[in-house]
């Protein structure tokens, strides 16, 4: 059995109001996964039945738009919790999780996630909270999409990956997405995502290194995301 009282995802997420009896039913209930890079952990229509928690790795999830483009909404890291809003609200998960870096999560019931939300109040609020932080980020998200530029929305992304994720060993952006990827974050066409990388290594915001990306001035470009 994993120790789940050690875990960063209970350390970080509702599951820090559990009791140590609730943590110990929590511990005999889950199933635990490897989810290698470019795997589901759950599908867009898929009814999970229960909640994610990530300990391991980075995902992404996403949903299909109109023209079958893979739409990034959110990348979720280490100590995140996945299908809250779908358990609560008894739906079929409305976005795709999948892993874009090999990924440990723990699956736990619904069954016994009801069990806590019935008999544990502050998990319950910790819960709720929670799934409205998620709905806040997503209209801050739709609304930086109509106030803010293409070149804004780049440079905040890339300073969220450089905060969120850190760098690797070479100073390159830790999470690598493909320009696509990239693209579909920040609400443009991929074509136009790459020149504007090539303009902002031109200008000294960052350096291409191959396919990975290094800040170069953080400073310049925490100014453009907020002018």
């Amino acid at each position: 059995m994993n120790k789940c009282d050690q875990c960063i995802v209970r350390q970080l997420s509702s599951l820090k109001a559990l009791n140590k009896e609730e943590v110990i039913k929590l511990a005999s209930s889950k199933t635990s996964y490897k989810i290698k890079k470019g795997e589901a952990i759950f599908e867009e229509g898929e009814v999970t039945n229960g909640v994610f928690c990530i300990k391991d790795g980075v995902g992404k999830l996403s949903k299909l738009s109109a023209n079958g483009k893979d739409q990034i909404v959110k990348l979720v890291k280490s100590g995140e919790l996945l299908g809250q809003r779908s358990m609560i609200s008894n739906e079929p998960a409305n976005l795709t999780a999948k892993a874009i870096a090999d990924m440990e999560v723990c699956f736990i019931p619904k069954t016994e996630i009801i069990n806590f939300f019935n008999t544990n109040n502050q998990f319950s609020l910790n819960l709720m909270q929670s799934v409205c932080e998620d709905l806040k980020e997503s209209e801050n998200e739709k609304i930086a999409l109509v106030q803010k530029t293409v070149k804004q929305r780049l440079a905040e992304t890339l300073l969220h990956l450089h905060d969120e994720f850190g760098e690797d060993t070479d100073k390159t952006l830790q999470v690598q997405l493909t320009r696509e990827e990239l693209a579909g974050i920040i609400g443009t066409a991929t074509e136009s995502c790459i020149r504007l990388l090539s303009d902002f290594n031109k200008l000294g915001l960052i350096e291409l290194v191959g396919k990975k990306i290094m800040l170069k001035d953080v400073r310049a470009l925490k100014k453009l995301a907020d002018n």
